[in-house]
């Protein structure tokens, strides 16, 4: 015989880090939703015991009942503001403006549900967003958008920032741009994120590092390709990797990644090369070119 075990999970994010050092620690917790908390023991799927009352073995298997959490973790995992946002529910579209709620028909209509959020709606939203983004006005016209619809994804929230910033840094026209966060730490970051996902994805990221460990340093300017270090702390590089980085990737990521990607990556290349200078070889000439006084 087969029994079904309906099963509690609690998820919460418990670090409370907001370094950018160190990733967000989220904690899930299953527990019986049959038994008393003071009767819960550890098990696995497909569980054989013995069942007192029909004399005969049985096998548990564990199924999820429902998704338990605290507001924070759960509007996190829905891409939802939370409960400052005007439309504050998670689930559904209800609520409005302040002057609204606080109205009489505005107050009623909380008590009711609204129309259901969906994936679809929700992607639709960030994607929009991220078009928002490129805008002038972008940092309120988001803000807007998130208090007005109640969505934010805290998985795009920091490339979706990153690009808000370099927005206005590139409209400064009378100021140079700061290469170090704008570029390295900007465009080149994120970018080397998405490739080494895709790397990850097709099982070839070992492959990477033996190309980019045999690959001949001869011609770089500032080398700092250590390929064991690169591939197993990938995600926390700081601007002199990402320098490196960007003048071999086209010729390590041949045949690894899509053409688009590779495109990509030769014309980040190119863009570094442009803007990164290591050595000024005519300094008034330089600063004449740059309207530097």
């Amino acid at each position: 015989m087969v029994y079904t075990v309906p099963l509690i999970i609690f998820m919460d994010d418990v670090s409370g880090n907001i370094s950018k050092q160190w990733n967000k620690h989220h904690t899930i917790y299953m527990s019986n939703a049959s038994l008393p908390r003071e009767m819960l023991d550890a098990a696995q799927s497909g569980v054989m015991v013995w069942d007192y009352k029909y004399n005969e073995e049985v096998m548990l298997i564990p199924y999820g009942l429902f998704l338990a959490g605290d507001h924070l973790m759960q509007a996190e995992e829905c891409s939802h503001a939370g409960l400052s946002c005007n439309y504050f529910c998670r689930t559904c579209d209800v609520g409005g403006t302040k002057a609204y709620k606080e109205s009489k028909a505005g107050y009623n209509s909380t008590f009711m549900s609204g129309n259901l959020r969906t994936p679809k709606k929700t992607s639709q939203e960030i994607q929009q967003q991220f078009e928002t983004a490129f805008k002038l006005g972008a940092t309120t016209k988001i803000q807007n958008s998130v208090s007005l619809t109640g969505v934010q994804d805290s998985a795009s929230s920091l490339i979706l920032n990153t690009l808000v910033e370099l927005g206005k840094k590139l409209r400064k026209c009378t100021t140079g741009s700061q290469i170090l966060h704008t570029i390295l730490l900007g465009v080149v970051k994120y970018f080397w994120g998405q490739t080494v996902f895709l790397l990850e994805k097709a099982k070839f990221l070992y492959v990477f590092q033996y190309w980019l460990e045999s690959i001949n340093q001869d011609g770089l300017n500032a080398p700092c390709l250590n390929a064991d270090y690169i591939c197993h702390y990938k995600g926390s590089l700081i601007g002199k990797h990402f320098k490196s980085l960007a003048q071999v990737m086209p010729f390590i990521i041949h045949n690894l990644v899509p053409p688009t990607v590779l495109n990509a990556w030769t014309v980040i290349g190119e863009l570094v090369v442009l803007v990164w200078h290591t050595r000024i070889m005519d300094t008034e000439a330089y600063l004449q070119l740059t309207g530097t006084k």
